[in-house]
């Protein structure tokens, strides 16, 4: 991957107009959008070019400009987090994808910050509280146990607004509980020993969608350890 972004890179540093090149290499139309190159606009685009894309009505641009911003987010952090909030309940799929994109991007520069900024997107609705874990768990960003404690902390609220959620058919419910049928895995991978106990308190609920998330996550791969103690 390294060496694609690279080329785009060197591409884009040589253009004046970027959206024409974005438009015709982002892999769209089709099942998988370019990420490297989403990658290369955020490497080399300026705050200003990353805004203006951030707003775009074209769902790649958007992409790009959205998950390029979390590089200015540690200048222009109010500015940054508050639009970022917006872009999490955008009606595409794959801008809200490049929400959860900038915030790995800031947990790159600095975790503590990271964390302290999701600490008030849980308060939030589902598709913030999505982007907010998805953002988290990212294995990168949990190399360190303090990180990834934190990181359960974060989930198990989540889960806690889940049980607790009245409307189970809308959109942003359905993307919330796909979201943690992955994240609480890659978080607990990082930190078993301080998982298990979530694991064990919400194995014991009855609710069908927490089971569901629960069960999901028990079935990958990097749980088969904690899989094991927990005798499921």
């Amino acid at each position: 991957m390294g060496g694609r972004v690279d080329g785009y890179r060197a591409e884009l540093r040589d253009l004046e107009e970027w959206e024409p090149y974005l438009r015709k290499h982002s892999g769209l139309p089709g099942p998988r959008a370019n990420l490297e190159l989403v990658q290369a606009v955020g490497d080399e685009a300026d705050a200003d070019r990353l805004w203006r894309l951030s707003a775009s009505s074209d769902e790649f641009l958007a992409l790009c400009g959205t998950a390029g911003l979390g590089k200015v987010a540690l200048m222009e952090p109010a500015t940054v987090m508050t639009w970022l909030r917006e872009l999490a309940s955008d009606p595409r799929w794959r801008v809200r994808e490049g929400v959860a994109m900038a915030l790995q991007r800031i947990g790159r520069e600095s975790m503590p910050h990271l964390l302290a900024e999701m600490q008030a997107w849980i308060g939030e609705g589902p598709y913030t509280q999505r982007a907010a874990a998805a953002g988290l768990c990212e294995p990168e960003l949990l190399r360190e146990t303090a990180n990834a404690v934190q990181g359960l902390a974060i989930l198990d609220q989540i889960t806690s607004s889940l049980a607790a959620s009245s409307d189970r058919r809308s959109d942003g419910f359905r993307v919330l509980r796909q979201a943690l049928g992955y994240c609480w895995s890659v978080a607990a991978a990082a930190a078993p020993a301080n998982a298990r106990p979530y694991f064990e308190k919400w194995l014991k609920s009855s609710d069908k969608d927490v089971a569901w998330v629960m069960k999901s996550n028990l079935g990958k791969a990097r749980m088969a350890g904690l899989r094991k103690e927990l005798n499921t």
